[in-house]
């Protein structure tokens, strides 16, 4: 892996890539391979980065990284569109 990163480090020298240009290009990947494995959740994906949701936010914000298409299916309806326990116990 060594040799992959050195090999990718002197190509985006010699392509005239500034350093906080490619700072905030791996930032960017390491960040979304992450959140992909994690399908979007971004409290585990702080967790495995050893950072703070707030900060993971923060940084995502700043990185322009949008999770909306990482997530899985819809959410979850409102409380007021779902059944209380009162209505699920009648129903049984």
């Amino acid at each position: 892996m060594k040799d992959q990163l050195e090999a990718l480090v002197l190509q985006m020298y010699k392509s005239n890539i500034l350093y906080s240009e490619a700072v905030s290009e791996f930032k960017k990947r390491f960040i979304m391979t992450v959140l992909e494995e994690n399908r979007g959740n971004q409290c585990k994906a702080a967790r495995q980065l050893a950072m703070h949701r707030n900060t993971l936010s923060r940084t995502m914000e700043e990185l322009k990284i949008d999770v909306r298409p990482l997530r899985p299916g819809a959410k979850r309806p409102p409380s007021s569109a779902r059944a209380s326990n009162f209505e699920r116990k009648q129903a049984r």
